[in-house]
């Protein structure tokens, strides 16, 4: 959708039932995520003794991650970079791994051309999840978005580089929207088959 078609709405829009259902339900799914993925970290420090991340609490973590988001359709508490990782490596990684959630999400829930495809974006966005935290777990984080760093940073008050967990899936989302938009989305002005919720 091109950003002149987006429509701020009214002020009294904030208070109609819709608007606050669609609040509630969207609360309800980062409640899901967050509990999920966070939970999966505490767990993982409680059965080790706060012992060092291990592939195994990776895996656990990545799987924990996916099963939430495909639950809630929408690693740990303290994000930062390991010892070794550059901060231009970092910020790539988010970028790239980033760009992947949004491309997956344009082309599996998004794009109206899918038909029936929208059924699996759960799945296939829950898997894209998990599999960049198996990837960039060890690495980063793999946050992929801003609002997973920013409250363990605040509860921690951990600053340090956290600028690529927003720099990061910002330049990554947006190149991916951008690119499905101008190249894959149809601009046709057929109407879509109508929906019913």
């Amino acid at each position: 959708m091109p950003i002149r078609n987006i429509a701020i709405g009214r002020p009294e829009e904030a208070t109609h039932p819709d608007t606050l259902k669609a609040g509630l339900a969207e609360f309800i799914s980062t409640l899901i995520f967050v509990f999920a993925g966070s939970g999966s970290g505490i767990a993982y420090n409680k059965l080790t003794d706060n012992g060092a991340a291990t592939p195994a609490g990776l895996i656990s973590a990545s799987i924990a991650h996916a099963f939430a988001l495909f639950v809630a359709v929408s690693p740990v508490p303290a994000f930062g970079l390991s010892a070794g990782v550059g901060v231009g490596n970092a910020l790539v990684l988010e970028i790239v791994m980033t760009f992947g959630l949004v491309y997956t999400v344009y082309a599996t829930a998004v794009d109206p051309k899918k038909g029936n495809l929208g059924i699996i974006a759960p799945i296939a966005i829950g898997f894209i999840v998990g599999a960049n935290i198996l990837l960039g777990g060890a690495f980063s984080g793999a946050a992929m978005n801003p609002a997973v760093t920013f409250g363990p940073a605040v509860v921690s008050w951990t600053w340090t580089n956290h600028w690529i967990y927003w720099a990061g899936p910002l330049i990554g989302g947006g190149i991916a929207g951008l690119i499905y938009e101008v190249v894959f989305i149809s601009h046709t002005h057929e109407q879509l088959p109508s929906t019913d919720y």
